[in-house]
This record gives structure tokens, C-alpha cells and sequence, in this order.
């Protein structure tokens, strides 16, 4: 592993797993050998959710959300509305769906490892 500065005056921002979000990568996953990944991620300005229920297929997932809000479903829970200063610890394979978000939405994502599968569950 190897040390990792990342600032925000030279963030670049690109598409990525959902059409709907623009994703900003930390440098995480190339400090940690790929290992760990670590993203923010902001909703592109009137482009809303549009994902089915999925699963991913990692050992770790955390959320904290920076500004706006985001309103997803979960297995077992339910409708979780998450808000600035809200952070979600998503387990392994737990059944999701994204609802709805503002378009100011801003969070940042920790993953282990950086690249994962995301498979649609359909139902």
C-alpha cells in the first residue's frame, strides 16, 4: 500500500456503475492495490433513479452522505431516507433498490474490494 492525496480542486468527476450519478474516485483503490475503493458520488441534475433491486458482491460497504438526501429500500428494513450526516453500513449481498434522491445529493462510498459485481435481482 502507499500513501494517497487526493484534493478536491483537482477532482474530475466521470460516469460510472448508475447513469443518474457522476463518481469521483479518492485514489483508494490504487494506494490500497485495489483492495479498497472509495468514491463520492453526486446526482447528475434532473437525472433520477432508475435501478431495479440488486445485490453487490463485496465484503464491505459504507455510505455517508455529504449534502441532500437519498431514499432507498432495503431487504428487511424497508424505506431508509438518508440526509446529510447519515452513513449506512450496507452488508454484504443485502437486497437494495435506490427510490429517489435530491439533486443536490452528495455522498461518499467505501468499499472493500474497489471493484465488485452488481447483480440485478429482478424482483
Amino acid at each position: 500500500m502507499k500513501l494517497s492525496v487526493n484534493h478536491a480542486d483537482d477532482a474530475e468527476f466521470s460516469g460510472g456503475l448508475r447513469g443518474f450519478f457522476e463518481y469521483r474516485d479518492l485514489g483508494i483503490k490504487e494506494a490500497t492495490n485495489g483492495r479498497f475503493g472509495a468514491h463520492v458520488i453526486r446526482a447528475v441534475p434532473g437525472k433520477h433513479a432508475v435501478g431495479d433491486n440488486h445485490i453487490h458482491k463485496l465484503e464491505f460497504q459504507m455510505v455517508y452522505v455529504l449534502k441532500g438526501w437519498v431514499k432507498f429500500w432495503y431487504e428487511g428494513t424497508g424505506e431508509v431516507t438518508l440526509k446529510a450526516g447519515s452513513c449506512v453500513h450496507q452488508p454484504p449481498e443485502i437486497r437494495h433498490q435506490e427510490l429517489a434522491h435530491s439533486d443536490d445529493l452528495e455522498l461518499i462510498e467505501i468499499t472493500l474490494p474497489a471493484d465488485f459485481e452488481t447483480l440485478e435481482t429482478g424482483e
